[in-house]
């Protein structure tokens, strides 16, 4: 089409035959002339289609700034050479209008409408406007109109929408975008029936970095951390910086805790880390919390309230760990209060007590020396878990006074053991970084008459992340003193060997985490523990391998080198007067006794849960729970070899068979093994829906009310119950193995 014709589009008319009065006034071609001198200005350009929507007329500067000849787009549809899409920017704004393909598909003219240009190697912006055009009988004859190049009030835009939406410090999306992220997600995966996972994370200890090396530090810290964060997440979800130390992880269509958790403990682990900031070394850790829609929240206010449950929960925990909101977390806020109450009065009224495990050599089976362990019996709660008690006391201004009563009273009991026999006393990271540690050290050891030689005091990694040069000072006055150095739980926390370089340990203590499973097939902690032991040796340090409880455990460790274990196969801790009388002969000689084979950790409890057969529910006791089944009682009747789904709660169905049967007690199999909830404890990978049971053969009429991705009409059991169910007392039993 010449431009002639595209003026009749436009609102003018080509010149056909003798001029008119009025046209008379303005020649045509002078017309033409000025629109010709306007398309090469590059201040604009024309376009124009016909009624199947293919390009007629084409702006020939147009087609440069393409990159593709005229002739060759001159025919082609108008998308060939528009993106019809809208980017970002249309997507924040405010009641955006429709696209741009329906408007042309139902005729209706278009003003400024922002479209993309197809063309390699550099993005272009223009702004277009059209309106339709009509033949003498009225039919449709395609669209005519100009545009004008917006691609600098483009990048401006997406800036300023950038600057709304993104955190300008890290360049993760901020508070708002992950709240409207979150809504969005959620709001469409209601209807799918689809799950969202969230993660919220809070730095540990970052708060030191920025008082002891200044804000701009603190900066470089964040950008760090993000970095780290983007490696681990990757493309699985989107990262947030909330403000502050906070961050959020969203993870759409992923509910298995398994896979969650291991990238929890993967940020963990990853931020925990040593960073370099401006010349300084520092080390922070990382606390997350994870709920899941839809079990714990249907909307985005209800599942970042259960993601910040759970994260309080982890920082009560002792922090650098990952917690699953579960609803037992609604009053855990108040249940730390309490405890940090009582746990003052405890102090105060003298309720604590320490307790010793020894520590045997296994040439021998001599007890060489004796880890203190403080235990606290509560008069309504009964005892009180030191993995409970010693965070909050960390938390709160406890933790030092907590520490000096803990070597007082060791360093006093010790005094009254026979020889050379050592105590070891766990040492808080809170109260080593205290500048007056040495002098409580030293107290302790005057009031007692203890020989510095004989205090062992365990230390943990976490004491590096303080001040190295306090630390320093500290190591010095404590070597001054005479007193044995043992870094504890080695290869748990951030495992630098540059520890060992640098700090005078005399000791090094394998974690008990190593010990469990070092027996397992295809388990690589048998290597990790020779590994540690082959260190400590060549660095001319002792080793404590702690955490053995069966005979094949306590072989494996002989077999690579230990010389000291701690563990149940030669004691639990016991009381000062028991230690006392083993040491009446000046000897101390405990033969091992124990599992020939270790079985992993049951959990011993007295709680109901749901079993399920066939399409009946009963109520049963569990007595045991470990990872790969359990022990319940309340079911009479209950052949060997019968499936079962055992209901934990919380939508938590596992499948499992009846391994054993004697009488009311059935010990289970599970078909899938459990696993670690961040905090001790145990919890299935997926919470099942209804339908994937009803699929596998298992009526609905069988399942229990609760929150499922998935909601189940309830119906009405069609066969008769084959169990009998009885009620169960609240008896001690042994734990024996199911």
């Amino acid at each position: 089409m010449a431009i002639g014709g595209l003026l009749k589009g436009l609102g003018g008319r080509a010149p056909r035959g003798p001029a008119s009065r009025s046209s008379a006034r303005i020649d045509p071609r002078e017309r033409i002339r000025i629109l010709e001198t306007y398309e090469n200005s590059g201040q604009g350009w024309f376009w124009a289609t016909d009624a199947e929507g293919r390009l007629s007329y084409l702006s020939d500067a147009t087609a440069k700034e393409v990159g593709k000849p005229l002739e060759e787009l001159i025919g082609k549809p108008l998308s060939e050479i528009f993106v019809l899409e809208r980017d970002e920017v249309e997507e924040e704004a405010e009641g955006a209008s429709r696209p741009l393909g329906f408007l042309l598909g139902v005729r209706n003219s278009i003003t400024d409408f922002p479209v993309r240009a197809v063309c390699e190697g550099r993005e272009i912006w223009w702004a277009v406007t059209g309106r339709p055009s009509f033949d003498d009988d009225g039919n449709f004859a395609g669209y005519s109109g100009h545009g004008k190049d917006i691609t600098a009030q483009r990048r401006e835009q997406r800036d300023s929408a950038r600057l709304a939406q993104y955190d300008s410090l890290t360049g993760l999306a901020n508070r708002h975008r992950m709240t409207r992220r979150l809504n969005s997600i959620l709001t469409a995966y209601k209807s799918a029936k689809r799950s969202c996972a969230l993660m919220m994370l809070d730095l540990d200890r970052f708060k030191h970095v920025n008082d002891t090396l200044g804000h701009p530090a603190g900066d470089e810290l964040l950008k760090q951390v993000a970095q780290r964060l983007q490696r681990i997440v990757n493309n699985q979800g989107e990262i947030g910086r909330l403000g502050g130390d906070e961050f959020q992880v969203i993870l759409p269509d992923v509910d298995d805790r398994g896979k969650l958790g291991d990238i929890a403990g993967r940020i963990i682990q990853m931020l925990s880390q040593p960073y370099t900031i401006e010349g300084s070394r520092c080390i922070i850790g990382a606390s997350v919390g994870v709920a899941i829609a839809p079990y714990d929240g249907i909307d985005s206010d209800e599942l970042v309230r259960s993601a910040d449950l759970a994260l309080y929960a982890a920082k009560g925990g002792g922090r650098g760990q990952y917690r699953f909101y579960s609803t037992d977390l609604k009053d855990e806020a108040q249940e730390r209060r309490m405890i940090e109450e009582d746990l003052r009065d405890a102090l105060a009224q003298d309720q604590l007590e320490m307790h010793y495990q020894p520590t045997v050599r296994v040439e021998d089976n001599i007890v060489v020396g004796f880890e203190a362990l403080m235990r606290w019996t509560h008069p309504d709660r009964g005892p009180v878990s030191p993995a409970v008690f010693i965070p909050i006391a960390e938390d709160s201004n406890l933790i030092n006074a907590l520490g000096e009563w803990a070597l007082r009273t060791a360093c006093a009991h010790a005094a009254r053991w026979p020889g050379k026999v050592q105590v070891s006393v766990n040492v808080s990271a809170v109260q080593f970084a205290t500048a007056g540690f040495p002098a409580v050290v030293a107290n302790a050891l005057a009031a007692s008459g203890l020989e510095p030689d004989r205090l062992e005091l365990e230390i943990t990694e976490s004491v590096f992340m303080g001040d190295s040069d306090t630390n320093d000072s500290i190591f010095r006055a404590l070597k001054g003193m005479g007193v044995k150095l043992a870094l504890d739980d080695f290869g748990t926390g951030y495992s630098s060997l540059g520890y060992l370089r640098n700090a005078p340990f005399d000791k090094l203590k394998i974690d008990r985490s190593f010990v469990q499973s070092c027996t397992e097939k295809d388990s690589s902690d048998a290597a990790i523990v020779s590994a540690i032991l082959a260190l400590s040796g060549a660095l001319g340090m002792q080793t404590t391998v702690e955490g053995v409880e069966a005979f094949d455990q306590l072989d494996l460790v002989c077999a690579k080198g230990a010389k000291l274990v701690q563990g149940f196969i030669y004691s639990k801790a016991i009381a000062q007067h028991e230690v006392l009388d083993r040491f009446e002969d000046g000897v101390f000689r405990i033969e091992p006794e124990g599992p020939q084979k270790h079985r992993p950790e049951r959990r011993s409890m007295y709680r109901m849960v749901g079993v399920i057969h066939e399409d009946h529910r009963y109520e049963a006791t569990i007595r045991d729970l470990s990872k790969t089944g359990a022990r319940i009682e309340g079911l009479l009747g209950v052949p060997v070899g019968t499936g079962l789904v055992l209901d934990l709660g919380g939508g938590q169905l596992v499948v499992c068979h009846v391994a054993r049967s004697q009488d009311a007690m059935q010990g289970l199999e599970f078909e899938t093994p459990l696993i670690s909830d961040g905090s001790g404890g145990l919890c299935t990978r997926h919470r099942v829906s209804p339908y994937a049971l009803a699929a596998a053969g298992m009526p609905l009429a069988s399942l229990p009310p609760g929150h499922y991705p998935l909601n189940a009409v309830q119906g009405q059991p069609t066969t008769k119950p084959q169990f009998m169910q009885v009620q169960v007392k609240n008896m001690r039993r042994s734990n024996q193995a199911a």
